[in-house]
């Protein structure tokens, strides 16, 4: 089963790339963030016409994840169990996560809070949702350890310091605290194996540039798109591929798609 994951940055602008690359890529599976739009605006025909079931969840012009797949689509689940929500006055559970099982594989789309600035209280919020997320997958390998679960997703943290063009340019910023890596780190602690890194291996491999200042073309980049699966699931995993062409060219997400094969 072919998987992949892409934060397209806006479903309806990219609609058109969208729908060439599912023509060439063959995916069984495509985990889909920001897709900026509520559900009543989401173009499920794109999915369907090509023999893809899809599941969304959009509330507004911000965030939105879905899942697409020719394989299966079963068990729905919007959200995460004791997930926060981020606001002051009116705090909102935003439209950052969605499951569903295809083909005996439980597949999330997850688009992780950025974080901002680190004394924003959004910071915070995302390392509570961290929190949130390693609880719940904790709790579902702990009751059953063989299960075939996979994280696809903007997780909005490099790892490690090569996941960036230069650490010295991120001094102060977000993405590679102490905190959110330690945070990535508690979640593959959960149970789960970052399985891309083993087919792309780096330095100099990104799935995020930039629009501003030519980050693309300079290879300014950053690796914070990921899939991270079970033990179970992990042990399958037989390539992996960023495919870097789809940043390219006139109306390109800023994030490129993240393909896994597993043999299940």
């Amino acid at each position: 089963m072919r998987i992949a994951t892409w934060n397209v940055n806006s479903i309806r602008a990219r609609h058109d790339r969208i729908g060439a690359w599912l023509d060439r890529s063959d995916v069984d599976v495509l985990a889909i963030q920001e897709l900026k739009c509520k559900d009543s605006q989401f173009p499920e025909e794109l999915f369907t016409e090509r023999g893809y079931e899809v599941r969304y969840h959009g509330l507004n012009q911000w965030n939105g994840v879905a899942i697409a797949s020719r394989v299966g689509l079963a068990d729905t689940e919007i959200g995460l169990e004791d997930i926060p929500a981020f606001g002051s006055e009116e705090p909102v559970v935003e439209a950052r996560a969605l499951s569903v099982t295809c083909n005996d594989v439980r597949i999330y789309s997850l688009y992780v809070p950025n974080g901002r600035e680190l004394d924003h209280p959004h910071y915070a919020y995302k390392l509570d949702w961290y929190k949130a997320l390693t609880a719940d997958i904790a709790a579902q390998l702990s009751a059953e350890p063989e299960k075939k679960l996979v994280l696809c997703g903007d997780f909005n943290v490099a790892p490690l310091d090569e996941d960036v063009w230069d650490m010295a340019e991120f001094e102060g910023a977000t993405h590679v605290s102490d905190a959110e890596r330690a945070a990535f780190d508690d979640l593959l602690g959960a149970g789960l194996s970052e399985v891309t890194r083993q087919f792309t291996p780096g330095p100099g491999v990104y799935t995020f540039w930039d629009y501003q200042k030519l980050r693309f073309p300079k290879k300014q980049g950053m690796r914070i798109d990921f899939q991270l699966a079970s033990q179970a699931l992990a042990k399958t995993a037989t390539a992996g591929e960023i495919d870097r062409e789809e940043r390219k060219g006139k109306g390109a997400s800023d994030h490129a798609p993240v393909i896994v094969d597993y043999d299940v």
